[in-house]
């Protein structure tokens, strides 16, 4: 089940969308419109780092769906 990232165009609301299936159709959280676009997401991956500690990254973006910090340090997300 993908997690999607959308703009609603009518309150410009950025939100979040949890996928059952590929027919499900996301209304804005905020006001309720249907009239969303689907946003580029930046992926990120966790690993294993060569001395066994894990690493995370992350393509330019937070952790954080709400803000557009390049790391988590300042808000403990």
């Amino acid at each position: 089940m993908p997690i999607y990232e959308f703009h609603c165009n009518k309150c410009g609301t950025d939100f979040e969308f949890l996928a059952f299936s590929s027919s499900d159709k996301p209304e804005c959280d905020s006001c309720g419109s249907k009239k969303v676009k689907k946003l580029m997401s930046a992926c990120s991956y966790t690993s294993k780092g060569s001395g066994g500690e894990t690493v995370s990254s992350s393509a330019g973006s937070s952790g954080c769906s709400g803000c557009s910090a390049s790391s988590c340090e300042g808000c403990g997300g």
